[in-house]
């Protein structure tokens, strides 16, 4: 009787254990959320234009992006942010599927254009911008979860760049340092994590030298689609101004008496990772340094040094603007933090571009990027190159070591991590929610943020995957789902959780439940009690 009613005892304690803990569909091979300082956040990431919707909604006027999607619609896979997934409506319920996950913290970005329509102060404040936005903070702390806002995230109101071609005009600098101002007195009591911008190099070559994102500028023999544009000089003009701006923004937020102590700020760059395409080749490792002061110096040397790296300067010449000496100083240190967007690698190889009537900021590197390496390798496991993401985890462990070494290791925020699928509509949602090799990337990558931070002692405090959602790609519409959930975009914009989602809630389990220690010793300490009285009959 004993020996049965020990049995059960010890059913109950197992079935008890398993029912609060993790599940062993989804296991985390000894990593979670406890392998990682104390104090360091978990979150998830989304942006105005590719979440909100509501594009004529609520006082909002159109930003560059619902210009450049209308107006070449063929630059965008025929698609839009219109509604994207139609976060003004649904966040309530989109912000209970991030509490689900035990996720620390949701970044989202501001729209600009919802807060100033016309793009400037002067012309008055849309109040119900402000009160959707103090709906979705209040929403988000409500549920437990930390608020970490993006000034800008591409999204300048068409407005500006119709007046004064908006970033390629230092007129910029004080509208954005009154857009940021009103954020701040608006929102700056409930929101303690800003960011100033989002990915600049993205924003700058994408927009200016390429042509392939809004604006859409390029010079002609780069892209026949772009309409206007100089590949040679906007893209330098374009990031001076918004490293300007950014600074601006900071010497607001610090003057702010809204902030509170635990106020901080910075920037969200998106370098890669990369390495040599021959490992024997000194021009190939002098590619890479070159490729990095050009993906990551250019706009961490003037936070950290006061001024760009002497690589550009040598190479772009006169084509790249100067810092005043007070500019320099206002720039320098002008971050709490530095957010880091890490998703992929490339080999770099050395290769000249001495063509004087064909100069652009990419060629002005004088560095090929590949996905191969000399001996045919690919970079990543994956070779699939309608991917974006070529997975490269130990990436994420060199770039920050690097970044250590060579700036003083500053405080880091991964602001972005992520995985996609490519789907024209044509793979069935079942498969697209079994989502391991997503799940894999992450548990690699955090794998080697873990290694970083302990083992190497890069400063790094958070970590937050993209995205939340499947959302709009920007030049690639929806074809690229990046999202912990599924949105069926035939079906009313319904939400699924993808099996990523339920390995983030189980990584990010709190510890409410006895160990797998104090658990073994409770059985065996029954299963001794119960012996004893099994002899004792």
């Amino acid at each position: 009787m004993a020996i049965k009613l020990a049995l059960v005892v010890t059913l109950l304690l197992v079935a008890c254990a398993v029912s609060k803990g993790r599940s062993l569909r989804f296991p985390t091979k000894q990593l979670d959320r406890y392998s990682f300082p104390p104090g360091f956040s978990f979150g998830v990431g989304s942006s105005a234009y590719q979440y909100e919707g509501a594009v004529a909604e609520g006082g909002r006027t159109p930003s560059i992006w619902d210009n450049f999607t209308h107006a070449y619609p063929e630059r965008t896979n025929m698609e839009n942010g219109d509604i994207a997934v139609d976060f003004y409506h649904r966040y309530k319920d989109d912000i209970k599927l991030i509490k689900e996950m035990n996720m620390d913290t949701f970044r989202f970005s501001i729209s600009w254009s919802r807060i100033l329509p016309s793009g400037k102060l002067r012309d008055g404040v849309n109040n119900e911008g402000i009160q959707f936005y103090n709906y979705l903070i209040n929403e988000i702390i409500k549920n437990g979860i930390k608020p970490f806002v993006t000034i800008y995230h591409w999204d300048i109101p068409q407005a500006l760049d119709d007046e004064y071609g908006g970033f390629l005009s230092p007129r910029i600098i004080d509208d954005f340092r009154d857009f940021a101002r009103v954020c701040f007195q608006e929102f700056g009591d409930k929101v303690d994590m800003w960011i100033t911008f989002n990915e600049p190099y993205i924003y700058s070559v994408a927009g200016y030298d390429k042509g392939n994102k809004a604006m859409g500028r390029c010079s002609k023999w780069v892209n026949s689609l772009c309409v206007a544009g100089d590949s040679s000089t906007e893209p330098y003009l374009v990031s001076h101004y918004l490293l300007l701006a950014h600074a601006a923004a900071v010497e607001e937020f610090r003057n702010c008496n809204k902030i509170s102590q635990d106020g901080k700020i910075g920037i969200v760059l998106s370098p890669f990772w990369v390495e040599p395409y021959d490992v024997e080749s000194l021009a190939d490792k002098e590619a890479v340094e070159r490729a990095l002061d050009y993906y990551l110096g250019w706009h961490l040397d003037p936070l950290i040094f006061g001024d760009y790296p002497k690589t550009l300067r040598k190479n772009a010449g006169n084509r790249l603007p100067s810092f005043t000496q007070k500019q320099s100083e206002i720039i320098k240190n002008s971050f709490d933090f530095i957010g880091v967007n890490y998703y992929s690698a490339r080999y770099v190889t050395w290769q000249l571009h001495n063509d004087p009537s064909r100069l652009r900021f990419t060629t002005d590197q004088h560095v090929e990027y590949k996905f191969t390496n000399r001996s045919g390798d690919y970079i990543s496991s994956e070779s699939d190159e309608l991917k974006l993401v070529y997975v490269y985890p130990e990436g994420i462990r060199k770039l920050l070591n690097y970044i250590k070494n060579k700036y003083n290791n500053p405080i880091i925020y991964i602001t972005e991590n992520g995985y996609d699928d490519y789907d024209v509509g044509t793979k069935p949602r079942e498969q697209l929610l079994k989502d391991t090799k997503r799940i894999e990337y992450h548990e690699k990558h955090l794998q080697e943020l873990r290694k970083a931070i302990t083992v190497d002692g890069c400063d790094v405090r958070g970590y937050s995957t993209w995205s939340l959602l499947d959302n709009f790609e920007w030049e690639r519409g929806y074809t690229m789902r990046f999202g912990l959930y599924y949105v069926d975009y035939a079906d009313d914009l319904k939400r699924f959780a993808k099996d990523s989602a339920q390995w983030f809630k189980n990584f990010l389990e709190r510890r409410d439940q006895p160990s797998p220690m104090k658990l073994f010793n409770s059985i065996q300490k029954w299963w001794s009690v119960l012996y004893n009285y099994s002899l004792e009959e």
